[in-house]
């Protein structure tokens, strides 16, 4: 298997984390699931700096965020399939 581009920790995911620099949109990125060692694929449609997340699945205004199996904040701006997320479309619950 080649170097992934993405990191999935939990199969409950619905974001995963770039693990690669540079990465461009149209990339056919190889996701491999950290909880089974299993892996697919996904195209990014944006660019995506390494550290920052992108959308596993389309995720509308008001979706909850989750990675690691956890609840990390709710989607306040629609994101596509393989979309980029990060502070202008995903916001904490905390305040």
């Amino acid at each position: 298997m080649s170097a992934p581009h993405l990191l999935v920790h939990d199969k409950r995911d619905n974001v995963g984390v770039v693990v690669v620099e540079g990465l461009k949109a149209g990339t056919e990125m190889l996701c491999v699931v950290t909880e089974d060692n299993s892996s697919f694929t996904l195209k990014v449609i944006d660019d995506v700096p390494i550290g920052h997340k992108v959308a596993l699945t389309d995720l509308k205004v008001g979706d909850t965020a989750i990675k690691y199996g956890e609840d990390i904040g709710r989607i306040v701006a629609d994101v596509a399939k393989g979309g980029h997320v990060h502070v202008h479309n995903l916001k904490t619950k905390r305040w």
